[in-house]
């Protein structure tokens, strides 16, 4: 008897309808992160109003990303017993209310408190990944699932698009278009997608009992991964703008679009990271993500220095420092590196937990949602204290030598990443 998957690989129907439920899916994801990024934008002129100091603007553009991120596990359950397309829906209309009302606050406590709600929609991940990836077969779900992370492309998108809005209508009239745009991302949802009773996992297992996978070496270790390759991405994708502008003295549409170098391809081009690790495999993507990653951070940690030397002719000064050029091209190589490191990372859950995609993907998830909330407010907080803009990269630059040294001695060690085809460890 065939599977549900091994069917949708050799029906024409069941393949226009996977590939339907895809389309529809990836564009809701792209809605949902491109709210979810909201603040990255509006944040700016928010502070300047109410006259916030770093920690505080850190604070207010990560609010979002805590409940985006904490109910990642339960949402990823409910799509293994629910199914996608229902809690997908459901997902889609609670935030469309919130998100109107953000553009009505007035208080530093509002904008904590809408944000709390606008950050459901970044729970939609956990939903779309298990929902899309049953509707393949096993050696396409790297892809299906790298399709749909390509939604992280809305981060970039709300770039292209708040700032116009911002400009022409004020920052109050972003939420209200984002309103708009999410209940007509409901509509076409509901229509174009479809469910399968195939596809639910029974299951009478609590929250709690989920989280027990937390005591799975194999998991906390994606947790970390995620946490640099998404976490990161959400916290920088949350944080350049503002540091265009603080660095550079650009205005907010031209950071907005040079920040987009970073976001863009960090969304987009998932989907080739879904690809490659189909035909690689996890681990020799990851690994090379790593030290993609490591060697951008370490350039952008630097931070810009004048120094004076003696010289036989005198005092010599000197500047050492990344323009405006080389840093935006430093930060689309590592957009493009962490995008597929997010789609390389899920390959891992796939290959390893295939029964229980929706819940490991959900706890994966919520570590690398958490990381997208801690480190703004981190990078705030650096910023106070140090006066240096480029602790950010820092931090980050620290984060990436643990998972380097953690993924050596746990699978470099015993995997052959270099060679074509890794030799079995039993034979070595």
């Amino acid at each position: 008897m065939s599977t549900p998957s091994q069917s949708a690989a050799t029906d024409p129907r069941r393949t226009r309808q996977a590939w339907s439920v895809l389309i529809v899916s990836t564009l809701a994801f792209t809605v949902c992160f491109m709210v979810w990024m909201m603040f990255g934008i509006i944040g700016i002129p928010i502070k300047k109003l109410l006259n916030l100091s770093s920690t505080q603007f850190g604070l207010l553009t990560a609010m979002p990303v805590l409940t985006g991120s904490l109910i990642r596990v339960p949402l990823g359950i409910w799509t293994d017993r629910f199914g996608g397309r229902i809690v997908m829906t459901i997902l889609l209309a609670i935030t469309v209310p919130a998100i109107w009302f953000m553009g009505s606050a007035t208080e530093y406590w509002h904008f904590l408190v809408i944000g709390l709600f606008v950050g459901l929609a970044g729970g939609a991940f956990s939903v779309g990944t298990p929902y899309v990836a049953r509707w393949f077969p096993k050696n396409r779900q790297g892809m299906a699932m790298g399709v749909y992370g390509a939604g992280n492309s809305g981060a970039a998108v709300n770039k292209f698009v708040a700032p116009v809005i911002l400009v022409a209508f004020g920052w109050q009239a972003v939420p209200h278009v984002y309103a708009a745009i999410m209940l007509g991302t409901l509509v076409l949802f509901w229509i174009f997608s479809s469910s399968d009773p195939a596809h639910l996992v029974p299951s009478n297992v609590s929250f709690t009992q989920q989280l027990k996978a937390l005591k799975d070496p194999k998991v906390l270790k994606y947790c970390q991964y995620y946490s640099i390759v998404f976490g990161g991405y959400v916290a920088l994708a949350l944080w350049m703008v503002q540091y265009y502008v603080g660095e550079y003295g650009l205005d907010i549409r031209v950071a907005a679009l040079l920040a987009a170098c970073f976001s863009l391809p960090g969304g987009v081009l998932r989907a080739i990271g879904g690809v490659l690790s189909d035909k690689y495999g996890a681990h020799s993507v990851t690994w090379w993500v790593m030290w993609v990653s490591w060697i951008c951070l370490f350039l952008l940690s630097y931070p810009q220095t004048d120094f004076t030397i003696t010289t036989v002719n005198g005092p010599m000064t000197l500047h050492i420092g990344l323009n405006v050029y080389v840093f935006t091209g430093l930060m689309f190589i590592l957009g493009i590196a962490w995008a597929f490191g997010k789609a390389s990372v899920f390959k891992y859950i796939s290959d390893d937990y295939p029964g229980n995609i929706g819940a490991i993907s959900g706890i994966v998830g919520l570590a690398g949602g958490m990381g997208g909330f801690i480190l703004p407010i981190l990078f705030g907080m650096l910023m106070d204290w140090t006066g240096i803009r480029s602790s950010a990269f820092m931090l980050m630059y620290g984060v990436v030598w643990v998972s380097l040294i953690w993924m050596y001695f746990t699978e470099v060690r015993r995997t052959d990443v270099m060679a074509a085809q890794a030799v079995p460890a039993a034979v070595r």
